[in-house]
């Protein structure tokens, strides 16, 4: 299972953002703990996405927000060094598609940017959302706001390209490290999850709808 070996496959150093935790001793914290343990079972990842009885859907996503933000960041950063201004100087899926960024301050309108600049964009920005308190709230009694769902739908979503640039573009690099198994488990978890809450527009996720492995349908 991805869970146990992951970190053992991929290398720490290369992390390409520091790992966000969560506090021990917080509500999030033990939910994240289930979370885990039920990965480390082995059990169907099908089920392992469902909401469990009398949790917070928001808290349930939430920890997977933070959870699939580190493992596609420790998985982009070690092979990042594959990914590079000169091998994929527009941020894109193959030739279908591509992706351009857009944010609140200095790309206010869609902007063309390689892959490793859009990255950085992204892991830069997601960070920033998951540390603001306001919009990730960490307190006891301090709900969510409003708009949290629209927001993880909109990480998730940029998420979800990483995959999309990773399978098409550096899947034999994955492959020559080894970890294929590990990263096809991370793609399957992190689908689930999005496909169990409605998290991401179908449309999204065309460009992996046919893996060889047979999920996505």
């Amino acid at each position: 299972m991805m869970a146990l070996c992951l970190k053992q496959v991929f290398n720490k150093d290369k992390t390409f953002r520091p790992r966000k935790k969560f506090e021990p001793g917080t509500q999030r914290f033990e939910l994240y703990k289930k979370a885990q343990a039920s990965l480390k079972s082995g059990l169907d990842l099908k089920a392992v996405v469902q909401l469990p009885p009398g949790e917070s859907i928001n808290d349930w996503i939430a920890v997977h927000v933070v959870d699939f933000f580190n493992r596609i960041n420790l998985i982009y950063g070690t092979m990042s060094e594959y990914c590079t201004e000169k091998s994929c100087p527009i941020m894109s899926g193959g030739l279908k598609y591509e992706y351009r960024w857009q944010d609140d301050s200095k790309y206010k309108k869609p902007t063309k940017l390689s892959a490793p600049q859009y990255m950085c964009m992204l892991m830069d920005w997601i960070e920033m959302l998951i540390n603001n308190e306001d919009v990730f709230p960490t307190r006891i009694g301090v709900p969510f706001p409003r708009q949290f769902q629209q927001v993880c739908t909109k990480i998730l979503t940029r998420l979800f390209r990483v995959f999309v640039h990773v399978y098409i573009h550096h899947f034999d690099s994955i492959i020559n490290m080894g970890a294929e198994a590990h990263v096809n488990t991370c793609y399957k978890h992190f689908y689930y999850f999005i496909r169990e809450f409605s998290l991401v527009d179908h449309r999204e996720l065309e460009p992996l709808v046919r893996m060889p492995q047979g999920w996505g349908g």
